[in-house]
């Protein structure tokens, strides 16, 4: 159990991580993505590099490890080429709910899509092929540090 007291101390750290790996990623992700689309972000310069993240992500990106928990096992013998796709709806699936309950509750996500491939302005599905690097990089420093780093 991940919450169990032998376990606590694990999931805490695993979850730290997660969220410090995901927001990190995401800024500079969005900065890259200013770059590339020429589209400096609160009139800062381009070479500022400037990115951006959302609070309500450290919850989002928390889930990593209880996802894990509840899924890796279950698909780790699954080919690479099945399961980072599967990684990938996982996480659509969790970015349009997260999303629509923002919507819901606070009348807006703070990640409103409009351009290009969009569902409901809240998954963006064009960044795919980022999503399944995010994914594989999630899952090698899951199991790294779930077998090696936290015993």
């Amino acid at each position: 159990m991940p919450f169990s007291q032998h376990r606590r101390g694990h999931t805490f750290f695993m979850i730290i991580f997660f969220v410090c790996l995901g927001i990190t990623t995401e800024v500079f992700f969005t900065a890259f993505m200013a770059l590339f689309n020429n589209e400096p972000f609160c009139n800062k310069p381009l070479v500022s590099m400037t990115g951006h993240t959302y609070v309500w992500m450290a919850l989002i990106y928390g889930l990593i490890p209880i996802f894990g928990l509840l899924f890796h096992h279950n698909v780790a013998h699954w080919k690479i080429w099945l399961r980072l796709p599967f990684y990938v709806v996982l996480l659509y699936f969790v970015e349009f709910t997260s999303g629509y309950l923002l919507r819901v509750l606070t009348g807006s996500c703070p990640w409103e899509y409009k351009d290009d491939w969009h569902i409901m302005g809240l998954i963006q599905l064009q960044f795919f092929p980022a999503w399944l690097f995010f994914t594989w990089m999630v899952e090698r420093l899951y199991i790294f540090i779930n077998n090696r780093v936290v015993q």
